[in-house]
C-alpha cells in the first residue's frame, strides 16, 4: 500500500469522529521504483494532508521530508523527488492501520489493507 493510498483512507466505524489519519504499524515495507512525474506531483499536492504523509513516512523510516510544505516548494526538484519517493515508492507490505479514536486495527497483508467493518461497527 502506497502512502498516497494511506493519505486518502480513514476509519469509517459508526460514531467515529476522528478517524484520520490512520496510524501505521509497520512489520515490513518495501521500495518499488516508479517513474518520476513532476506534473502529477504538482497536481496531487493540494489534495495531500501533509502532516499525515510526513508522519507516515517517518514511521516507515523516511526522514527526508520537511515537517511543513507549501506550494512554493514545488519549484524545487530536490523537494519533488523526496515527495515522489515518500508518496509513490514506499509500500507498506505487512502491518496494520490503526484508528486514532478507537484503536481498531485494520490489517495490511501483501500490500492490501482490509478495511472491512464488523457487523456492530456499521
Amino acid at each position: 500500500m502506497r502512502l498516497l493510498t494511506h493519505n486518502m483512507l480513514s476509519c469509517n466505524i459508526k460514531g467515529v469522529v476522528n478517524g484520520f489519519p490512520l496510524q501505521l504499524e509497520v512489520e515490513r515495507c518495501t521500495v518499488k521504483e516508479v517513474a518520476f512525474n513532476p506534473d502529477f506531483l504538482r497536481n496531487i499536492f493540494p489534495k495531500i494532508e501533509w502532516k499525515a504523509l510526513h508522519d507516515a513516512a517517518s514511521q516507515m523510516g523516511v526522514t527526508e521530508l520537511p515537517e511543513r510544505a507549501d506550494p512554493s516548494m514545488l519549484d524545487s526538484d530536490d523537494f519533488l523527488r523526496k515527495f515522489h519517493h515518500a508518496l509513490l515508492e514506499l509500500h507498506l507490505e505487512e502491518g496494520a492501520l490503526v484508528c486514532p479514536e478507537t484503536g481498531r486495527r485494520f490489517p495490511v497483508t501483501k500490500g492490501i489493507p482490509n478495511m472491512l467493518l464488523h457487523e456492530d461497527e456499521v
